[in-house]
């Protein structure tokens, strides 16, 4: 068995080890199943939908932790935490954002906690905490979507060079945060993430510092759909597919980001080391077979492809 929340070797009793459940709440000592089906979840992520500022194409539903009575709710306001059901039509979404998360954490790009919740049916759902919220206080968030006058409906017409405009008008220290983006889009590219459009990059203000907010949203949305033949959401030198480790290293890393060579072997370097343990860590998670054999064969392809072994 392993830890729903960690994916760590649990032989205790029931699916969650102490250490997840501290991740939630240190003083959480017990996590009931959440008292729905996954056709359940679906109608109340409908139902609860127009009254949620949660947005986005998968159903979703916002819940708080009842720490003393060892369960989540399901709440329209003041939501903790951000929790999707198992999708109808792409199997193991759940588990695949749950495992892609943890890999992103491996090269220390910042994700809230987050992890795989047991439903009634015993099917699994995807969690996270909210990290636009601070106590009782809201902390400012605005996606990038926002930021370029884009809407939900143009979060696709943009490009890879638009983001780090962004990142240069409006961070409080672009170059730290050119070095954060260029690890996740090169992390999206690895894990066949084609899905980070302009809604899925956001900035945050902490500390009276403008910066990325943590990673969310971050799966494999290629082995889920074979038939995509796209590798990016938003084009890079005006490409979304056929990419080669050049568009990355030179174009991006030295052309665009202005990054030393030092610089780049460095980062060359931490995804070498991260991603040769990612084999074990999708083989280990809780994906299916089938699924597990797709994110495997992606994953090769695309380290070759940037030369990281």
């Amino acid at each position: 068995m392993r830890c729903l929340i960690t994916n760590e070797p649990w032989e205790g009793p029931g699916p969650y080890s102490p250490e997840g459940l501290r991740r939630l709440d240190r003083r959480l000592e017990k996590l009931a199943p959440l008292p729905y089906t996954r056709a359940q979840l679906i109608e109340e992520a409908a139902a609860h939908a127009v009254k949620m500022s949660i947005q986005g194409m998968q159903p979703k539903v916002s819940t708080v932790l009842r720490v003393n009575q060892g369960r989540m709710e399901i709440v329209d306001s003041g939501g903790r935490y951000i929790v999707k059901p198992p999708h109808l039509i792409y199997a193991d979404l759940a588990e695949n954002e749950a495992l892609t998360m943890s890999l992103a954490s491996t090269l220390n790009i910042e994700v809230p906690v987050h992890g795989l919740l047991l439903n009634a049916d015993e099917t699994r759902s995807y969690f996270i905490r909210r990290f636009d919220r601070a106590g009782w206080n809201k902390r400012p968030v605005e996606d990038f979507a926002q930021l370029c006058g884009a809407s939900r409906d143009t979060k696709y017409d943009s490009s890879t060079e638009r983001l780090i405009e962004v990142i240069d008008s409006y961070c409080t220290f672009p170059a730290l945060e050119r070095l954060k983006f260029f690890d996740r889009l090169l992390f999206a590219f690895l894990t066949g993430n084609e899905d980070m459009h302009l809604k899925n990059w956001s900035l945050i203000t902490r500390d009276e510092k403008v910066e990325l907010t943590p990673a969310y949203d971050l799966l494999n949305s290629t082995i889920p759909n074979p038939k995509s033949r796209e590798e990016l959401a938003l084009p890079l030198r005006d490409k979304k597919s056929n990419l080669r480790a050049n568009d990355f290293w030179h174009y991006l890393a030295i052309e665009r980001l202005g990054f030393a060579s030092t610089l780049i072997e460095q980062i060359k370097a931490r995804f070498v080391q991260a991603s040769a343990g990612w084999p074990d860590r999708i083989t280990a998670s809780f994906l299916s077979d089938v699924m597990k054999e797709r994110y495997l064969a992606l994953l090769a392809q695309r380290r070759s492809r940037l030369g990281l072994g």
